[in-house]
């Protein structure tokens, strides 16, 4: 069966999540994804925990990948690069605006030599504006997009339990321009730049919060707007055994089926009314404390009303549906560890060309000497550099 992706090769300098998580997926669809790290291994292989002698991180974002290990800042290591990128489709880096052109490696340089390249930055900020430079992480990504002031409690923002801006922000929004770009590419003939900022994904993410304050005239509070827990028909409710369940009600019919199970039809017309809901919600609280989470799951089971249980990591790769759609995929014992490693799946469903997930990790440096004699590099030579520590 032939992937989607299948002959298209990727470079790929990112540590961290947002890169290697979306050349994660490109490789899930059958491209080549290169690895190219420091001597010393990425970042992401030596971070805390670890299982074996790898970090869980490693292993959560670099499946299916190979691995080229060269020190970028001599001047052989510049020339090789240069040369792979002749050979390759895609260029992922993750490095703050201006690092890749002090090395000679920006796209304008690559570019040059291979028009067809396509060339992928993702940072914080993006390659333009007075914060381009500026350091950061999710937290700070999201708080600046407004997304945190819409997170947690009436008293205070919250931070969120996933990485919104890296994942979300940074990692889809470069696979969907890598995947713009080679379609263009077939059109316009030639590649091109692409400028993923992880603030300008996590404000995309705003659209029916904009759409909120645009249509009230107000702005939406944390805890407090129509999707965010101002309102009993969207909402996290406590049982009494201390889990929670989650109500979705946004349109009307669920919302009615919802009130007269609960045996409070009266409560039908003030779905969306804002001057009711305190004594709305302080109800269904104590009507819903009033069974076990499993209870109410059981209850409404035959209910069309978008309920679901808040649930747990482990009881989450547990339920019947995640496991259909095998979104968790477990590597049992890694490397005598005695530890599972808990792996996601691929997101993307294809009917006739689906993803293939390799649960395999590259050690570093490993496909070094087979990438360097593919573009015509000789044994020697390859020896020659290792132990002039310029490649590993």
């Amino acid at each position: 069966m032939s992937l989607p992706l299948e002959g298209i090769r990727i470079l790929d300098l990112s540590i961290y999540l947002p890169g290697p998580f979306c050349t994660q997926i490109l490789a899930d669809f059958g491209a080549e994804v290169i690895k190219v790290e420091e001597l010393s291994g990425e970042w992401g292989r030596h971070v805390y925990p670890v299982i074996g002698d790898k970090s869980a991180l490693f292993y959560a974002v670099n499946r299916g990948k190979k691995s080229l290990a060269i020190n970028l800042k001599s001047e052989i290591g510049k020339e090789i690069f240069m040369k792979l990128a002749q050979y390759a489709d895609v260029v992922v880096e993750q490095f703050r605006p201006g690092v890749m052109e002090r090395l000679g490696l920006g796209y304008e340089a690559l570019s040059q030599v291979n028009p067809q390249l396509i060339y992928c930055s993702i940072s914080g900020y993006g390659h333009s504006g007075p914060l381009q430079y500026a350091a950061g992480h999710d937290l700070n990504y999201l708080s600046l997009a407004g997304v945190t002031g819409l997170t947690g409690t009436r008293n205070q923002p919250g931070m969120s339990g996933v990485q919104i801006a890296d994942l979300a922000g940074g990692s889809l929004q470069a696979v969907s321009a890598i995947l713009l770009a080679l379609i263009a590419r077939e059109k316009i003939g030639r590649g091109q730049y692409c400028d993923i900022a992880m603030l300008d994904g996590a404000i995309s993410l705003l659209a029916f919060s904009l759409a909120e304050w645009s249509g009230q005239g107000r702005l939406p509070v944390c805890n407090g707007g129509a999707l965010t827990g101002g309102f009993a028909c969207y909402q996290i409710y406590a049982a009494a055994d201390g889990k929670y369940v989650s109500l979705g009600a946004v349109e009307a019919k669920f919302w009615q089926r919802f009130c007269e199970r609960i045996g409070r039809p009266e409560y039908i017309p003030y779905q969306w009314d804002d001057t009711r809901q305190e004594e709305i919600l302080a109800d269904i609280k104590s009507i819903m404390a009033g069974k076990t989470q499993q209870e109410w799951v059981d209850y409404f089971a035959d209910d069309d009303i978008c309920f679901t249980p808040v649930l747990n990591l482990e009881e989450m790769s547990r339920h019947p549906q995640v496991q259909d759609r095998n979104m968790v995929i477990i590597m049992e014992d890694v490397q005598g560890s005695g530890k599972n490693m808990m792996l996601t799946g691929c997101p993307i469903k294809l009917s006739h060309t689906p993803a293939i997930v390799k649960p395999v990790f590259p050690e570093l440096g490993e496909h070094t000497e087979i990438l360097l004699q593919e573009i015509g590099y000789s044994a020697q030579e390859i020896a020659r550099w290792k132990e002039q520590k310029v490649l590993a």
